[in-house]
This record gives C-alpha cells, sequence and structure tokens, in this order.
C-alpha cells in the first residue's frame, strides 16, 4: 500500500488518536493532541501535548524522529499551531523537518490558528490533507473546539435516576441510587471536564466534592488537571465546614460576596444568568468543558435555557415511588412544550443503562 492509501492514513491517524488520549486529562484549558510521524510504512516518531507551558505534540514526535523526519507522513490529530505563545509554532517545526505530507484529523477554529497552520506548511511545498477520523478527534476536544469557534463551553448535563424517574427520596436522601460501576463512570465525565457546576442544595444535602479520586487507567490522580467546582449559592448559604472546601483553591462559588470565603482561597463570581455565567468560565477562566451535576431545579434550568449539549444519564434497575423527587421540574401543559433528544449510545454500566443523549432543538 502506498501513503495515499486513504485505509492506512485511518490506521496511521487511529495511532496519533491513541497518543492524545493519553494527554485527555492532563492539558487543560490546552485541547489533547496527538501525532505520529512514519515513514515506510513505521512509526519513527510520536507525542502527546504535555500539560500547559510544555512542548505540543508535534514536537515530541520530531525529537524522537530526528532527521529521519524528512520525507516522512505526519499524522497529528489538531492543525499544527501558526502563532507563537509559550512555544513555536509547530507548523514551522514540520516545515524545518522538510515532512512531505501531514495529514490533520480536523483543523482548528481558534482564531489563531484557523487554516493558518495548513497554509504554512502548504506554502512550504508540503502536501496537507484534512479530515481523516475527523469525528474522533472532534470528540476528544469539544469544549476547546466549541469555544474557539466562538460559542459557549460544551455542557454536559449527568443525571442518575430509577426507572420511574426519581432522582432522590422526598427527604432528599439520594445515596445511593445507582451502583458502583456507574459511579466510577461519572468519576471519567468529570476528569473530561473543566468544570463541574452544581447548586447550593446539592451541596448542603449530599455534602459532596464533585472532584476526581479515582481512574482506572490512571495510577497517579495528581497527574490530571482536578476540574474546578462551581457552586450556585445566590443567598450565601454555603458552610464552611462543607467538604467541597477542603480543597478551595479548586471552589468559585456565584453568589454575594463574602469575606470568609475570600480568605481561604475561594473565587467568587457575581450572580448573574445561568448564559452569561458559560461565558464568563470561558473567557475569564479558560474552562471550556463543563459538566452539571445538580439537583432537579438547577438541571432543568439549564435544559429550558437550551443551554446543555448532551446529556450523560445513569437509569437503575429499581422504583423509587410516587412521592420521591422527579429528575425533572417544569410543568408542560402541552405536546409542544416537551424537549426531545436523540439518543446515539446505550451502555450497560454494572447493572445499570448509561444513555448519552443530544438535544433536537425542534418541538413538536
Amino acid at each position: 500500500m502506498t501513503h495515499l492509501d486513504p485505509s492506512q492514513d485511518h490506521y496511521w491517524m487511529a495511532q496519533a488518536l491513541a497518543q492524545a488520549k493519553t494527554a485527555l486529562f492532563r492539558t487543560r484549558p490546552n485541547p489533547a493532541v496527538g501525532c505520529v510521524i512514519v515513514k515506510n510504512d513505521q512509526i519513527i516518531g510520536r507525542g502527546a501535548t504535555a500539560p500547559v507551558g510544555g512542548s505540543h505534540a508535534e514536537v515530541f514526535a520530531l525529537r524522537e524522529a530526528g532527521e529521519r523526519a524528512e520525507g516522512a507522513t505526519a499524522y497529528v490529530t489538531l492543525e499544527p499551531c501558526a502563532h507563537y505563545g509559550r512555544t513555536p509554532p509547530c507548523a514551522e517545526a514540520l516545515v524545518a523537518a522538510k515532512v512531505a505530507r501531514v495529514v490533520i484529523a480536523t483543523l482548528d477554529p481558534n482564531p489563531l490558528v484557523a487554516g493558518k497552520g495548513q497554509k504554512i506548511l502548504n506554502n512550504a511545498g508540503i502536501t496537507t490533507q484534512v479530515g481523516v477520523l475527523e469525528q474522533d478527534a472532534i470528540e476528544l476536544n469539544r469544549g476547546f473546539l466549541k469555544v474557539m469557534a466562538g460559542g459557549l463551553p460544551y455542557v454536559r448535563l449527568k443525571m442518575a435516576s430509577s426507572l420511574d424517574g426519581r432522582t432522590a427520596m422526598a427527604s432528599g436522601e439520594s445515596k445511593w441510587i445507582t451502583g458502583v460501576d456507574a459511579r466510577l463512570d461519572v468519576q471519567y465525565w468529570r476528569a473530561r471536564s473543566a468544570a463541574v457546576v452544581t447548586g447550593i442544595e446539592t451541596v448542603l444535602a449530599d455534602d459532596c466534592q464533585l472532584n476526581v479520586r479515582f481512574l482506572p487507567d490512571l495510577d497517579d490522580i495528581e497527574q490530571i488537571v482536578q476540574p474546578k467546582r462551581i457552586i450556585l449559592d445566590r443567598q450565601g448559604r454555603l458552610p464552611l465546614s462543607a467538604a467541597i472546601l477542603n480543597s478551595p483553591e479548586t471552589v468559585m462559588v456565584m453568589g454575594p460576596f463574602r469575606q470568609e470565603l475570600s480568605d481561604l482561597g475561594v473565587l467568587q463570581l457575581s450572580i448573574q444568568p445561568l448564559p452569561d455565567l458559560l461565558a464568563t468560565l470561558a473567557k475569564e477562566h479558560h474552562l471550556y468543558d463543563v459538566m452539571i451535576e445538580a439537583g432537579a431545579t438547577l438541571s432543568t434550568a439549564f435544559l429550558q435555557e437550551k443551554l446543555v449539549d448532551e446529556i450523560v444519564s445513569y437509569i437503575a434497575p429499581t422504583f423509587l415511588g410516587q412521592s420521591a423527587r422527579s429528575m425533572f421540574a417544569a410543568d408542560f401543559q402541552k405536546m409542544s412544550e416537551q424537549l426531545r433528544f436523540k439518543l446515539f449510545d446505550v451502555t450497560q454500566i454494572g447493572q445499570d443503562i448509561r444513555l448519552r443523549l443530544i438535544p433536537i432543538q425542534e418541538t413538536l
């Protein structure tokens, strides 16, 4: 087979994606990118994005390949950068290495790049191809790509309910509806998130921490960038004894200013509408992937304002009864008011079922 064989391009790009996944929880706010350099049907260099301040994937791959990179093909999961930031432009590094061809999974909508990296390569006589395994590459960096294209952060809403759509007993007791495997799966989605948003009622009821404590394939949890925990507390009720304040440097509170929180190192946000809050998280704090782990009231608010990009819903094989709390707080009167979703993944997690859904914006 030749280097122009699409199936071979798919194979090598899959290797680059595997490299990107090794950087998935460590690079925020930078995207997780992977690169492999291939010559004579062999990988001669590979790399993944280092934590902030470190080198990009292409630099590691070129360093390993050395002089052998001349005439080779580089496979990279995101368009090589074209600007000077903490590191020099990767597009120019590929030119200097005299690679013959660069295959790019997806272009970078960042205005500092946005096709400029590809242009640098083309102007140097390097052949480029874009779009190989593009959806797989987009999945790894949805929040970054959405914000760089001018949008709000990518919002995942996590829900856990019984077969009869209940999330807690009438008293507020909710531990545990789902099994251990499902709760461990939630740890993965938290690790994928730059921020976890919850309401004060959830903190008061569960004394939750909402951090990442375990990932099955990671021995040292200190390697990951912990998500910011954002508490919506409009009346200033967060107790200083809350477990979530054990790591105050990763806590943000939207509510009235409290000096005692400031003294702990908690970052405080002014009270603002949910769309403005998401914009603030992206523009001022570079938080591009947000997960909502909250009760029905706050979850419903995000849904009704059409701010949710994806629902991750766990359904446990149990009934909690009609007096238990519902997972959705809105009161619709007409079928035309319903919120509809497209199901794109169903997975059994232990004895529970995980559904992943994206909204269908049109109502009936």
